[in-house]
This record gives C-alpha cells, structure tokens and sequence, in this order.
C-alpha cells in the first residue's frame, strides 16, 4: 500500500499534464498494480523485502551504537582497572591507620597504667622506708630489707619489660613502614603500567571500531545500490513488457526514475558526507577525550608524587620522633643508673649499720652472758647463805624448845603436881629450809631461786640461737 501512494504521488503531476484517455489509462494500471501489490501482501513478499529494507538501512547505525558501547564498556572497565589500585591502596592505608591508632591507644593506655602502678609500688616503697625506723629487732629489720630489695626489683624489671616492648614495637613501625613504600612503589608501577596498556587498547580499540563504522556504511550503500538497481531493472523489465500499452508513459516514467535515482544518490552522497564529517567529529571529541584522559592521568601522577613526598615528610616525622624516643630512653637510663647508684649506696649504709647492729647484738649478748653467770653465782651464794642462817637459827629454836620443854616439865612435876606429858617433837627432825606446801600461795626463797634459774638458762639459750640465725644472714643481707 505505501508502494502504491508513492506512485500515485510520483505520478500526480503527469497524470495532470496529460489528456483524459492518458489519464484513464494511468488510472487503470495504477488499480492494476495495487491488486498486484495486494497479491504480493497476500503472498508475504512484500513484508520481507520491507524488512530486509529496513535491517540494510539501519546497519550502519547499528554498528555505530554497538561500537559506541563497546568503547564505553572498555574505557570504564579500564578506569575500574587502573583505579582498583588506588582504591586498594586507599583501604590498605585506612586499615593501616585504624590499626595505627588502635596500636597508640592501647600502648597509652598500658603506659599510664605502668606508671600509675609504678607510683603506687614506689609510694609504697617509699612508705617502707619511713616504718624502717621504727624497727627494733634485727630479724624484723633483715625481712623488710629483703621485701623491699624485691619491691625495687619487681619495679625495674617492669621497666625494663615496658622499654622492651616499646622497643620491639619501634623496630616492628620501621619494618611495617619499608613494607609500605616498597608496596605503594609497586602500586604506582603497577598503575603506569596499566595506564599505558589502556591507552594503548583504547586507540586501537578506536581504529578497529572506527574501521568497522566505515566498512558498515560501505556496505550499507553498496547494498543500497544493489537494491536500487535490481529495483531499476525490475522496473525496466517491466516497463519493457508493457511499452506497446504505454509507451508514452514510459519515457515520462523513465524521466521521472531517472529523476529519484538523481535525488537518492544526491541524498546518499549528502547523507554519507553528513556521517562522514560526524565520524570525524567523533573522533576529534574521542581525541580531546584522550588527551583529557592524559592530562587526569598526568594529574594522578602528580598526585602520587605528592603523596611520596607527604610519605616522604612522615618518614622524616618518625625519624625525629625515634630520636626523641631514644633521648627518652636515654634519660630513663640515666635515672635507672642513678637509682642503681643510690640503691647500692643504701645497701652499703644498710649493710654498715646492720654490721654494727650485729657487733652491738654481740656485745650486748656477752654482757647478758656475763649477767646471767654473775646472777647465778650470787644466787647460789645467797642460797647458801640462806641455808646457813637458816641451820642457825634452827638450832638456836631446837635448843629453845629444850629449854621450853625442860621448863614445862618442871613445871608440872614442881608447882603444879601433875603428871607431865611430852608434845609431838616430829618437827625437830626436820633440817634446812622448809618446802612451799601447796595450799601456802606464797612461794619460797627456794622456788623463786629455781624459776630465776631456769627462765635466765632459757632466755641464754633463746639468745645464742637467736644470734647464730643473725651471723648466719647478715652476709646474705650485706650482698643485697
């Protein structure tokens, strides 16, 4: 149908120029061909030549959209590729960063609590020092010394534990930090090596789709042609079998595809030179797109280079900061090495003075010894004393109660007449002092000699004990 409108619309001003005959005779062949065209409809004829039509006309246009996303797929492939390792370098740096303040959290944190707990045992130590003085006994003053010398060693080998530790946390940075310039030296190759190699695939990438625009629109107008000219034979052949019917029309006809065949390739040139200079639009804007993509490359590198010289400028940080901590230990040293020399000064004075102590402890034990041998000869000379006055005074008493006795008897027989009978003497016959009986609660010169005797014999041996034990550890204190 839309075959048969063209023609009516090609052939409405010769049909008007023309006299009526001619125009009932275009009449009916125009009703002639629009049954044939019918009949081709009927068939499918048409329906696949208008198809093949349209797929020949839109090929170039379809290869210019499929090679347009291709070149987009490629380049932002190759834009996801080469900013992948940045994109890993910039999590790697995050994570490094996260780890590192973690890291100096915790190692305050530890510092802190070291000092703290270091100031409580040196207060505490400190607090020791002063209860000293009041100590009396040696053995007392010997354990203080020992737990507070612990004290002190405990203190410094925290000390010592925590400069250790830091020091194999500063020589872990320094590894940690090589580790990171070799691996951002080798992002950064790894990146310029992908840049070129994108570079390198997008213009050929350009050219061979380019290529394949160029041979598209070939072979779309040479399949054009080829359509035009079996329509143009066709249209001859036909005109061949009816030029006895409408020779007059034929040449009119002719005149008239002469005209279209002008006009399409008129068009087709125009059109081709339109696509033509489109093209190479394209490729002058894909050209200012590639040196864009140069210019944000060159900036990246850029980029990089500032980062190595931000990198660079840290490293120099770390630097003054590990010769800062090396002052720090430096100075901790020094103080450690002037507590040393304290502590060992103290440990002479204390070692002097528990000597002296001692000397005075044995002085002091020979006096006791002395006392205690000058007590029991007094005592048993007392003792004897004693019992010889008390003999004497006992037998003055015995030959009183004769006396009495003598008397009494005497008595009885001379005065009174009676019958004398003697007392009980069993009293008499006892000699020397007499015992503490146990329901007297007043003890005797005799007991109370013998408690003095055994508790000054204990006491005796309690002190040579007690003084073996204080020769026997004061070498041990004098070496700590």
């Amino acid at each position: 149908m839309l075959s048969t409108t063209e023609d009516d619309e090609d052939a409405g001003p010769s049909v008007e120029s023309i006299n009526p005959e001619e125009r009932i005779q275009a009449r009916r062949l125009r009703i002639q061909k629009r049954i044939e065209q019918q009949k081709r409809e009927a068939l499918g004829e048409d329906v696949a030549a208008k198809l093949e039509t349209s797929d020949e006309v839109g090929k170039g246009k379809e290869q210019i959209e499929e090679s347009r996303n291709r070149l987009v797929k490629l380049r932002s492939d190759g834009f996801e590729l080469v900013t992948n390792v940045r994109v890993a370098g910039d999590a790697r740096e995050m994570q490094h960063r996260i780890q590192d303040a973690e890291n100096r959290h915790a190692r305050v944190e530890k510092l802190e609590a070291e000092a703290k707990a270091s100031s409580e045992k040196f207060d505490e130590i400190s607090r020791r020092w002063s209860a000293a003085h009041m100590k009396e006994i040696p053995h007392d003053l010997h354990d203080m010394l020992v737990e507070q010398t612990r004290s002190c060693d405990t203190v410094v080998d925290e000390k010592n534990k925590l400069i250790n530790h830091l020091q194999l946390e500063l020589k872990q940075k320094d590894d940690d930090y090589v580790k990171d310039l070799k691996k951002q030296s080798e992002d950064v190759d790894l990146m310029i090596e992908r840049m070129e190699e994108q570079v390198k695939n997008l213009t050929k990438s350009y050219r061979d789709e380019l290529l394949q625009i160029e041979n598209a629109f070939v072979d779309e107008r040479s399949t054009a042609l080829k359509n035009q000219r079996k329509k143009w034979d066709g249209t001859v052949s036909q005109r061949g079998e009816r030029e006895e019917d409408y020779l007059k029309m034929r040449f009119k006809r002719v005149e008239d595809h002469e005209n279209q065949l002008d006009s399409l390739r008129t068009n087709d040139t125009e059109e081709y030179n339109m696509v033509k200079i489109k093209l190479e639009t394209d490729v002058q804007i894909l050209e200012q797109q590639l040196q864009q993509m140069k210019a944000t490359y060159q900036l990246n590198q850029e980029k990089l280079e500032y980062n190595f010289q931000v990198l660079k400028k840290r490293d120099e940080e770390n630097t003054i900061t590990k010769s800062q901590q090396k002052r720090k230990i430096t100075r901790l040293q020094d103080a450690l090495n002037s507590f040393r020399i304290k502590l060992s000064k103290q440990e002479k004075h204390y070692k002097d003075e528990n000597q002296s102590l001692v000397d005075e402890y044995k002085r002091i034990a020979d006096q006791y010894k002395e006392l205690h041998k000058k007590m029991r000869h007094f005592s048993a000379t007392d003792r004897k004393k004693f019992e010889d006055v008390w003999r004497m005074n006992e037998e003055e008493v015995q030959s009183l109660v004769e006396k009495v006795l003598k008397a009494d008897e005497t008595i009885h027989h001379q005065q009174l007449g009676l019958p004398w009978h003697p007392p009980e003497k069993s009293f008499l016959k006892t000699s020397g002092p007499l015992e503490i009986q146990e329901s007297d609660p007043r003890p005797t010169a005799t007991s109370f000699a013998k408690e003095v005797l055994a508790s000054s014999e204990a006491s005796t041996t309690m002190q040579k004990s007690d003084a073996e034990v204080e020769i026997k550890v004061a070498p041990n204190v004098g070496c700590c």
